[in-house]
């Protein structure tokens, strides 16, 4: 599936942020496989918050490790029926930070977000 998509650069720390907004999201109280997922994500990109990008030789290896796991995260949260529009959106914008817009687009549906969101690419 093709369609509109956010072109963004690789950007470690801001996906570290977007990371942790997603553990915030996500309920602690009613904890869920998806829950553990964002955590590693989290503390795998915790390095770089606050942190300038590492050279692509060290960037690009960990993005592809963090992709692997916000695909995973996806097929849990789908499986425990547990997205929403807000989460979507955060799902999409991990992908974006992780040079993966146009995957995140189409992930960011399948994580809940409305198609009809004003946040969504057009």
């Amino acid at each position: 599936m093709s369609g509109p998509y956010f072109h963004v650069p690789l950007n470690l720390p801001h996906a570290a942020t977007v990371a942790g907004r997603i553990v915030s999201l996500l309920d602690s109280d009613s904890p869920t496989p998806a829950n553990a997922t964002i955590l590693v994500i989290a503390r795998r990109l915790s390095p770089f918050l606050g942190a300038d990008d590492p050279p692509d030789s060290v960037a690009y290896p960990i993005r592809d490790e963090v992709a692997e796991l916000a695909r995973r995260l996806v097929r849990e949260i789908e499986a425990f029926e547990i997205g929403n529009d807000r989460l979507g959106q955060r799902v999409r914008n991990l992908f974006e930070c992780l040079e993966l817009g146009q995957e995140g687009a189409v992930m960011s549906l399948r994580a809940g977000e409305d198609p009809k969101s004003l946040q969504r690419p057009t």
